[in-house]
């Protein structure tokens, strides 16, 4: 099959774009007598007018030969899908051998490990618009799939047949609502309609990487529209199915707007709230709805004790079907939900001393009540009193809290 090449005055990417190291790394293999491109999502974004957040490299080196040319600088990772990370710093840019195999095997894919060449590799990506290279020699985008006219038409098409790919990998099926919740695209129709169709093999997936999938999207900024897209793709309904269930009832319109809040808090800033803040949008409403139900309603206002346990109840009840929270995860959000009834108690206490836990998840808490004052303009005074007194309040040294914000991670 013979590339498209699409020339730099079509397509219109310039190397002060691309990441100085990423096009180190590229020269220093083609230096070595490798191929070298760069690919994936780099390359989409930068078609799509977005600002990459990270950039990929393919190359006819193996692994082995990558980690000789860079030394220490590199190591080899994974099994299942055996790639390099080269250190810059902190930075990671990641370079992947082309790998062959074949795409219309509708076999659950266990092991990726077979090189190959750059159309070999092209044909088993996901969709055409993360199947595009990028020359950073000869400044061309080349194409074998009809990537490039996707991305001009803004459309998200699966590259082979849509039934047999979800089927390979049906993390495929959560990158598709992804992409277009962050990107704005329509689904080609084939494609669209096998993810429907195909929903039920998301429960054959890792678990950690679907929960990974989610928590990138709940810092993307474009949390609002991917939750509601996988509601609407019967995604949801299989993985988070209380989630789900409240969402399509009309008090999960708050849901809603506390993920319209998450993205606006992440677009706002240049850092990422921490995860934990984020899911807790997820099940705070929940958990409200549920204390004024079996509590509220009926003349019993709850403690903290009880309302500690009940937090706990519903995160297990909430991710238990399909995922396993991290406990690091799962301990922050139960600090963060019981901190909201100490800071905003159901019958508000006279004294007008406000006294701050001395541990470190209460930073978390403050934060998502920030959060809830967003939504609520009345809880900003009750925000500024808590977080004046919080000012003063110093933590034990083996209590002090990690920074409150996070850089943002690879999406």
């Amino acid at each position: 099959m013979q590339p498209i090449i699409i020339s730099k005055e079509e397509h219109g990417i310039s190397l002060d774009q691309i990441d100085r190291h990423a096009l180190y790394i590229i020269e220093k293999l083609r230096a070595a007598g490798h191929v070298a491109y760069l690919v994936g999502g780099s390359v989409r974004d930068l078609l799509l007018g977005h600002t990459p957040k990270d950039y990929d490299i393919s190359t006819s080196a193996i692994p082995e030969e990558i980690k000789a040319l860079f030394g220490r600088q590199c190591i080899l990772i994974g099994r299942r899908f055996r790639l390099a990370h080269i250190r810059f710093g902190r930075k990671i840019i990641e370079v992947a051998t082309f790998r062959a195999g074949d795409p219309e095997t509708p076999e659950f894919i266990t092991r990726d490990n077979i090189w190959g060449t750059p159309e070999e590799d092209v044909l088993r990506r996901d969709f055409t618009i993360n199947g595009l290279f990028f020359d950073s020699f000869e400044e061309t985008v080349i194409d074998y799939v009809g990537g490039y006219a996707d991305a001009q038409k803004k459309q998200l098409k699966m590259i082979g047949e849509p039934y047999v790919r979800y089927r390979q990998d049906p993390v495929r099926m959560i990158r598709l609502v992804k992409f277009l919740a962050r990107f704005n695209l329509e689904a080609e129709h084939d494609t669209r309609l096998a993810c429907i169709e195909c929903k039920a093999d998301i429960l054959k997936s890792s678990q950690a990487r679907v929960l990974e999938e989610l928590l990138r999207m709940l810092e993307s900024g474009a949390a609002e529209h991917f939750f509601r897209l996988m509601t609407d793709y019967g995604l949801m309904q299989l993985l988070l199915p209380d989630v789900a269930e409240h969402l399509e009832e009309l008090p999960g319109n708050e849901i809603y707007a506390y993920l319209q809040e998450v993205d606006r808090m992440q677009l706002e800033s240049k850092e990422v709230i921490d995860r934990s803040v984020a899911l807790s949008a997820l099940i705070y409403p929940m958990l409200h709805n549920h204390l004024k139900i079996h509590y509220v309603d009926g003349g019993n206002i709850p403690h903290l004790g009880q309302i500690q346990s009940e937090a706990g109840a519903m995160i297990r009840k909430v991710f238990g079907p399909f995922f396993l929270l991290p406990r690091r995860i799962s301990g922050k959000m139960l600090a963060i939900l019981n901190g909201q009834y100490r800071m905003t108690p159901f019958v508000p206490k006279k004294s007008s001393k406000l006294r701050v836990p001395n541990v470190a998840e209460f930073s978390l808490a403050l934060d998502f009540l920030s959060l809830r004052s967003r939504i609520d303009p009345e809880l900003k005074a009750i925000f500024t009193d808590w977080e004046k007194a919080f000012s003063t309040v110093k933590i034990e040294p083996e209590k002090r809290s990690k920074p409150r914000r996070r850089r943002r991670r690879k999406a």
